[in-house]
């Protein structure tokens, strides 16, 4: 079951909502991380296009590729740039668009139980030193706030939408990842680490 707490924005995230998002099935639990891979133009980074793209300011004549694509309606609940910066456009608490037609153990429609962080990259190019110790951080972090959030239950977009989509592609290193967030673990527990509001 979903929390009575109002919203939940991640405090070292920069903050740009989306309109593009609703509420959960009332009766949804959060148990379910999906890692996806994102760039704008496809293969170029920076820019504001990922931005532009989730607040639907997409213009369709800045890029061959955007004409084809500015009408879609979709969001994730974080990114992760390149540097390392992590950014939020939705609520975690709240619905993201960012899984389309998908299912999980026998579950269709992810978004409903998932939240959704995109990596800027491709399934090529790998990504980044930063981008995995924040990536690492912060599903810690999120396994923390959604306890059914386990090792085996964060995946790739690749794995819940099969033959429709990739990423995060070859590029991303499933073992760094694991590696990075089972380190990242111990001394936080040693500490007495709690997300904010427990």
């Amino acid at each position: 079951m979903l929390s009575d707490a109002a919203s939940l924005w991640l405090p070292q995230a920069k903050k740009i909502p989306s309109p593009n998002w609703n509420e959960r099935p009332a009766d949804s639990t959060i148990d379910l991380l999906v890692i996806h891979g994102i760039s704008l133009p496809p293969g170029k980074f920076g820019g504001p296009w990922i931005h532009a793209l989730f607040q639907n300011r997409l213009d369709p004549q800045a890029d061959p590729y955007f004409a084809t694509i500015a009408g879609l309606r979709v969001s994730s609940h974080l990114l992760i740039r390149r540097s390392g910066e992590l950014v939020q456009y939705v609520d975690l608490y709240k619905r993201a668009w960012h899984a389309g037609a998908s299912h999980f153990e026998g579950r269709t429609g992810c978004n409903d139980f998932s939240i959704g962080i995109e990596l800027e990259g491709t399934d090529q190019i790998p990504y980044t030193d930063r981008q995995y110790a924040v990536l690492a951080e912060t599903a810690h972090q999120l396994m923390r706030y959604f306890p059914k959030i386990g090792t085996d239950r964060i995946v790739g977009h690749c794995h819940i939408a099969p033959g429709r989509k990739t990423d995060p592609g070859p590029a991303f290193d499933w073992q760094r990842f694991f590696t990075l967030l089972a380190a990242v673990q111990i001394p936080r527990k040693k500490t007495g680490y709690e997300p904010e509001g427990s």
